[in-house]
């Protein structure tokens, strides 16, 4: 015995950073929408980073640890209470065997990640443990979890109590907010879109409609227009891409898009900003800035450089965790 879903939230999945390599296939990467959250959360704790992970969306129910387990929680902020004392996330928190953690309040964000030191035990599908909802696999048999599901730690926790008095840099955060603007590289069509319109699209707030979740958000704002009819062939879409829907809205693919699409793509979310959308829900607001392919380069090669500093500290630190 390890965790046990003790009572059911809205949503609750495993994942990982995605399943890639099969895209030729049909077959879309799933995985965490806060990448960077379920990366910094497995990096402090000694996991490697692409360990699986829990995605809960509030209302998020509650868990219980049935074996001793060092965890940390990543992302939203969901007032976490362990046995009823409130915890915080991105640091290391030690429990003993019959620990409750229950979520009482969405304060800021809409999806909270968890995870162990030395990960769960989830078996892989195609080489991935991201629970693919549609197609029924991956994950606990292709499923969000329910009452009564049980996850098995891969470690088993022995020795003293640890001193778990570290925790994760708000300079490696994303810096989560109802309103974010974020960073976008151009699409092959935005070109197309008439002066107006790109002045709208770098200009405008743009708001989430009740039509978003995993696969993609549905924005609502001043409609966009191109400059010709377009009759496009399907062409590769990812994570972040933006496209131009035929009423003139657009809608934005999140983790769980196709692999293909035909509408018009104007942009790209840099990979570095996908989190600030990751965390959003109906009504939140969005808006975009226009950068290079090169600022966006150098902006990740910036964050990954630090965030390589910070997983050699975490792992001299874990090298004492057992």
């Amino acid at each position: 015995m390890s965790l046990l879903i003790e009572k059911e939230g809205i949503l609750t999945t495993v994942q990982d950073l995605g399943r890639e390599g099969y895209r030729d296939l049909g077959i879309n990467p799933c995985g965490v929408m806060d990448r960077t959250a379920a990366r910094l959360i497995n990096i402090l704790l000694g996991n490697d980073q692409s360990e699986a992970v829990l995605e809960f969306h509030f209302p998020a129910g509650s868990v219980v640890f049935e074996r001793p387990v060092i965890f940390a929680l990543g992302g939203a902020d969901f007032d976490a209470r362990l046995n009823g004392m409130k915890i915080e996330n991105w640091r290391p928190y030690f429990t003993e065997p019959g620990a409750k953690l229950r979520f009482v309040n969405k304060s800021l964000g809409n999806r909270l990640y968890l995870s162990v030191h030395g990960g769960f035990s989830i078996d892989k599908w195609l080489g991935s443990c991201s629970t693919n909802l549609v197609a029924q696999a991956g994950g606990l048999t292709g499923r969000r979890l329910h009452f009564g599901d049980r996850i098995e730690f891969c470690r088993q926790f022995s020795g003293e109590r640890p001193r778990l008095n570290y925790f994760i840099s708000p300079s490696l955060m994303p810096f989560y907010r109802p309103f974010p603007t974020v960073r976008v590289i151009a699409g092959a069509e935005f070109d197309l879109l008439s002066p107006k319109s790109r002045e709208i699209f770098s200009n405008s707030t743009f708001i989430l409609s009740n039509q978003s979740d995993r696969m993609g958000y549905r924005l609502t704002g001043t409609a966009l227009k191109l400059t010709k009819t377009l009759e496009l062939l399907s062409s590769a879409v990812s994570f972040g891409t933006i496209q131009l829907l035929p009423d003139g809205n657009l809608i934005v693919l999140m983790a769980d898009h196709q692999t293909t699409g035909g509408y018009p793509r104007l942009g790209h979310v840099i990979s570095l900003d996908q989190p600030l959308l990751a965390q959003l829900g109906p009504n939140d607001k969005v808006g975009f800035h226009l950068i290079s392919i090169k600022e966006a380069e150098d902006l990740l090669v910036q964050f990954e450089d630090e965030l390589n500093i910070f997983r050699i500290g975490c792992r001299f630190r874990a090298n004492h965790l057992s």
